[in-house]
């Protein structure tokens, strides 16, 4: 599986990006999943109430939710899962696109980078590359500089860098 990590400031545009790039991706033919990285310590994706919600509030470890069009899977956890954890966890797919884990610097990174404030790209030499809108300026910065609005280029770099 080939693995990139979009990463950026709150508010910079990361979920836009990878909006644009899932349906880009399968166009080419490719299956593609993603991972969503948060810093919200508590994750409900279940509402108060409903049966999943109180088989994991009662203790179970892990809860499935099943249906005609799919399932999801609600792990509990006392230390918080690795990028390699949650990898393995997935099913293959030709491209994961990782939305956070600033902080890995084993992970092949893009940032999404719209002009306000510091680009992270200045401090941290692990991210490879700056999706960013063609009339903002990034001195100092040698990396890749790919055009954010251009999907279609931002995809290319990330299947063949």
């Amino acid at each position: 599986m080939r693995v990139v990590g979009i990463v950026g400031r709150q508010g910079s545009g990361k979920t836009s990006l990878i909006e644009r790039l899932i349906p880009a991706i399968l166009a080419r033919g490719l299956s593609v999943s993603t991972i969503k990285h948060t810093h919200h310590h508590d994750i409900e994706l279940d509402q108060p109430g409903k049966d999943s919600h109180r088989h994991r509030s009662a203790g179970a470890s892990e809860v499935i939710i099943a249906s005609d069009s799919g399932w999801a899977r609600i792990a509990a956890s006392r230390q918080p899962a690795s990028l390699p954890e949650l990898l393995a966890a997935l099913r293959p797919v030709d491209v994961v696109l990782v939305e956070g884990f600033k902080q890995l610097e084993s992970l092949r990174r893009v940032e999404v980078f719209r002009g306000a404030g510091e680009p992270l790209a200045r401090e941290d030499s692990g991210i490879a590359a700056v999706a960013i809108p063609e009339d903002i300026a990034l001195p100092g910065f040698t990396g890749m500089r790919l055009p954010l609005d251009d999907t279609e280029a931002v995809l290319d770099y990330i299947l063949n860098a």
